[in-house]
């Protein structure tokens, strides 16, 4: 049974007693980047506009959600802020009385401050895989770099927490590590070092995997054994936290490759054309939108995509499934599903 009740409250629950309140919502396929990890070289077939969920849609059905029991919404992309409505969407999703958040390249964070304020956002996750101007070129396939980097300071000096996402990639930017953990010497920020992982179009390898025992051995180089604290992590925590003594920042690793979480797995994901995946790696989905557009009930629909969830990684148990390029070409590349 998926949706249980407790205290007369409904939430949503799996066949492995986990329950998910953590919606991450893709409100576009469009970004204003071209990361090689995340967009194939060649591009993406765009959904057509007439698929992709208006802001009415996204409001109602993240009202959905929320009756049952989801207390956090990030919104992804894409880019999210380059959507032409997506004031409009952070201030409705702002009333929910849910904590809102969203994961962004940091290039348009200027245009949105008062939005961000007057919607309740008190953190974000701005995608930076390098501290480097060519190399982030490189990546992004854009020159925007110190654009970026101010835009940085600029939600630092109105008091906003920041998170720092890093896809780590052997032999591009893992020589940084410690120039990231640096910065967390005089700025509040958190590091957040991610695994390289498999999707559709990004030429992942398992060579290019920069692993968390990898990073451990790293600092031990560079710091004391007793400077580097293990910060205790939240429940449902994605990450292993950690700071170095007297630094003022923190940083953390998503091992979501060689250390998965999926036991304590609360997430579940809605694309922008409003397609319900209940993992990041499995390549089914459930069609939410044309239901919706009916005037049908979609609770149905969830409670039978959260019922066939799988314990690990899409269905995908050892690393020679997850790691096989016919299981993981079959998923989506990951600007069509959100992160």
């Amino acid at each position: 049974m998926a949706l249980t009740t407790e205290n007369s409250m409904l939430k949503i629950e799996d066949l492995h007693g986990r329950v998910h309140d953590y919606l991450r919502i893709s409100i576009t396929e469009t970004c204003n980047l071209r990361c090689t990890y995340c967009m194939p070289a060649e591009g993406i077939n765009l959904t057509p506009k007439a698929h992709i969920m208006t802001a009415n849609e996204i409001e109602e059905i993240a009202k959905t959600f929320v009756s049952l029991g989801v207390k956090k919404i990030r919104l992804t992309g894409g880019e999210p802020l380059v959507r032409k409505d997506a004031k409009d969407i952070i201030e409705r999703l702002g009333k929910l009385g849910v904590e809102l958040t969203l994961t962004t390249n940091g290039l348009l964070v200027h245009e949105y401050i008062d939005t961000f304020k007057a919607a309740g956002i008190k953190s974000l996750n701005v995608s930076l895989d390098t501290l480097q101007k060519d190399k982030y070129l490189q990546i992004t396939r854009r020159d925007y770099f110190h654009a970026l980097w101010k835009n940085i300071e600029l939600l630092l000096h109105h008091k906003f927490i920041v998170k720092i996402n890093v896809v780590l990639i052997k032999g591009f930017n893992d020589c940084e590590i410690i120039d990231f953990i640096n910065i967390t010497k005089e700025l509040n920020i958190q590091i957040r070092f991610i695994e390289f992982m498999p999707f559709n179009g990004n030429q992942w390898d398992q060579f290019k995997l920069v692993t968390y025992a990898e990073i451990l051995e790293l600092l031990s180089h560079s710091f004391k054994p007793e400077n580097i604290l293990r910060i205790k992590d939240k429940p449902n925590d994605t990450a292993k936290n950690h700071q170095i003594k007297s630094f003022k920042g923190s940083f953390s690793v998503i091992s979501s490759v060689t250390n998965p979480f999926c036991s304590t797995c609360n997430r579940i994901r809605l694309t922008a054309d409003g397609k319900l995946k209940n993992c990041l790696f499995s390549n089914s989905e459930t069609a939410l939108l044309e239901t919706f557009r009916k005037g049908e009930s979609i609770l149905p629909l969830i409670q039978k995509n959260i019922a066939s969830k799988f314990p690990v990684r899409g269905g995908m148990k050892s690393d020679a499934e997850f790691q096989n390029p016919e299981l993981f070409s079959k998923n989506r590349s990951m600007i069509k599903i959100g992160g």
